[in-house]
């Protein structure tokens, strides 16, 4: 794949090696230079203007009493600076910079430049984590954060149990019998809209089984010839989406269960009259639409796409 999707790539040094030294962390809290990436109500801090960028503030905004490891994730370094995930815990908006606002990152992620919607998509995913397990699930005692925020650890002393970030896998396919992609839509979409088919890797089922799987469940159409295209971090909130292509060896859809409203085949004609509404193009969905769509010959999905709204 030449080009990455967005919210991947080796955008930042983790230094994952070095999460367990408290002397690390403690250098980086006092490097002037260090940054902090806000994160109020799962949004995170833009830049306002024509051209939005992600916004990273000087530690002095986090309060003295909240600069320590136990609010704060160290997130590794970016461009030779340490960066640090903050949540603002406050119900209403925080006083802000001139120029800067609050914004949900699906919405803003393409505008980006790609390592800092990845930063951001981060620092987003590692605090939702953190907010969903303040508590031990073994034992129900509060955990604490340790390894520089990646890691909470049950506080009761005969527990002890470890949690670590969570990322829940979900596959997600184009389907085509070679002339036509099988989408689908679900109902709370908006009017109009396909996408391609999803959905999450069960207990016990490797990937290319919960493809096959997911496919007929949601379109009763079977599948072969599957094959891996690219992966996609989705922080919304903690998905890895993996991306296949298959090719059909059934056709007629008959929809199983009640996870989409409809499925139909479009061809690229179809796609190319604007017949369904496409994903965003900042998802690996609208990623895996357009490598099927451009290996058809002829003018490429997003020159037809070109003059149409990013979202």
């Amino acid at each position: 794949m030449q080009q990455r999707n967005i919210f991947a790539g080796p955008y930042l040094d983790r230094a994952a090696n070095l999460r367990q030294d408290p002397a690390w962390f403690a250098a980086a809290l006092a490097d002037v230079r260090s940054r902090t990436i806000p994160v109020w109500k799962l949004r995170n801090l833009i830049s306002e203007g024509e051209a939005p960028r992600a916004m990273y503030l000087d530690l002095s905004y986090v309060p003295p009493e909240r600069r320590n490891s136990g609010d704060l994730v160290l997130l590794g370094r970016f461009q030779g600076i340490s960066y640090f995930a903050y949540e603002i815990e406050s119900t209403e908006p925080p006083p802000l910079p001139q120029g800067a606002r609050f914004e949900d990152l699906r919405l803003v992620a393409s505008l980006l430049p790609i390592d800092e919607a990845g930063l951001l998509g981060y620092a987003r995913a590692i605090l939702s984590w953190r907010r969903r397990h303040q508590f031990c699930g073994t034992c129900g005692a509060k955990t604490v954060s340790t390894k520089s925020g990646h890691v909470l650890v049950c506080s009761d002393p005969a527990c002890r149990h470890e949690q670590f970030p969570r990322i829940d896998p979900a596959i997600i396919v184009l389907i085509s019998d070679g002339e036509r992609a099988l989408l689908g839509r679900q109902a709370s979409w908006p009017v109009g809209r396909y996408s391609t088919i999803a959905g999450f890797v069960e207990p016990g089922e490797s990937l290319e089984d919960a493809v096959a799987r997911e496919v007929f469940e949601e379109t009763g159409v079977e599948v072969a010839r599957i094959e891996y295209h690219s992966s996609q971090p989705w922080p919304f909130p903690s998905s890895l989406m993996l991306g296949f292509t298959a090719h059909a060896v059934t056709t007629e859809v008959r929809l199983h269960d009640q996870e989409l409203e409809d499925a139909r085949w479009f061809s690229r004609a179809d796609i190319a009259s604007d017949l369904a509404v496409l994903p965003p193009r900042q998802s690996i969905s609208f990623r895996l639409i357009e490598h099927w769509f451009d290996a058809g010959g002829g003018t490429r999905l997003r020159d037809i796409q070109a003059g149409m709204p990013w979202v």
